[in-house]
């Protein structure tokens, strides 16, 4: 992933989907051989001359300042995550090439596991800004059960949507889902371009997978904060879920997932089904000498 190039391409993007009439610029007869803004009226907008503009989108950010880089984002519509994401792009471009470096080795803490154990009526899992499922506690690896089936280790969120079949059952609403799961790796890769693990990621998604090579052309981006999300899981049936991401700021890059249900409703009741069957299976592993056999890190963590 070039800076410099994902730096030029965002920018062409952003510009791509404004009208005039939605920037609040005349709008005049004939036809327009561009979609979206032109450069002049990007540069008319953001306070700057074209030619300075020309050059931010050919991708040369080098010297670029804060001021301008808020003046581009009001002048091109964009939401938090995208104002965001720019700056991001921006700092990358500006720093010239670097090797992607190798990703440390993810580790989570003891302490965030016995926080996730005390969750007990709780869906709860740790994650990595890659989306790798780092640790669950024992009621979120049973809702999770059908991404954590797959053969590789650590179990990742995207890898399962786009390259396991099962995802298509599993998400009742895949296309939001993986519409939201590919901005949310397109900002990663933008706080990150030198991610080596990121980019291996992203371009085995993009050999593999026809429908992810084209969101990722989308530039899309998002802030995974909450939401709600809709499963159907293959021993109790659909669950309307909310989500809550949790991060961790003493474990940089890592987030704890929770999900709820409401009282009494028919998500609720699976839940608790679901709590009941693991808690049963869990069970059944204890030992005949009465201990219950440690579980296994996922390789190259450490719980």
């Amino acid at each position: 992933m070039d800076a410099r190039s994902e730096f030029r391409d965002f920018l062409t993007s952003r510009r791509a989907r404004i009208t005039p009439g939605q920037a609040g610029l005349p709008v005049s007869g004939g036809n327009r051989r561009v979609t979206g803004l032109r450069r002049e009226e990007v540069a008319l907008l953001a306070g700057v001359s074209a030619d300075y503009y020309i050059k931010l989108e050919r991708g040369n950010a080098r010297g670029v300042s804060d001021g301008v880089l808020e003046a581009l984002a009001r002048a091109l519509h964009l939401d938090e995550a995208e104002r965001a994401h720019l700056f991001d792009l921006a700092r990358a471009a500006g720093t010239g090439t670097r090797t992607p470096g190798r990703t440390p080795k993810p580790h989570v803490r003891p302490s965030v596991q016995r926080i996730l154990d005390s969750m007990s009526g709780t869906p709860a899992y740790v994650r990595n800004r890659r989306l790798d499922i780092l640790a669950t506690n024992q009621l979120g690896e049973a809702l999770l059960q059908p991404i954590l089936a797959g053969p590789r280790l650590p179990p990742n969120v995207a890898r399962f949507m786009f390259l396991d079949p099962a995802a298509a059952d599993y998400y009742l609403d895949w296309e939001r889902i993986a519409a939201g799961t590919v901005a949310i790796l397109r900002a990663e890769a933008g706080r990150d371009p030198h991610d080596r693990a990121l980019t291996e990621l992203v371009g085995e998604l993009s050999t593999r997978s026809d429908l992810f090579r084209t969101r990722w052309a989308t530039h899309n981006v998002h802030l995974h904060r909450g939401g709600v999300k809709q499963l159907r899981h293959p021993l109790v049936g659909e669950l309307t879920l909310e989500y809550e991401a949790l991060e961790l700021p003493a474990d940089t890059g890592l987030t704890i997932m929770a999900y709820s249900a409401e009282p009494a409703t028919p998500a609720r009741d699976a839940l608790n089904l679901l709590a009941g069957r693991a808690a049963a299976d869990d069970q059944d592993s204890v030992s005949d000498e009465g201990t219950r056999p440690a579980p296994a890190p996922w390789p190259g963590t450490s719980a």
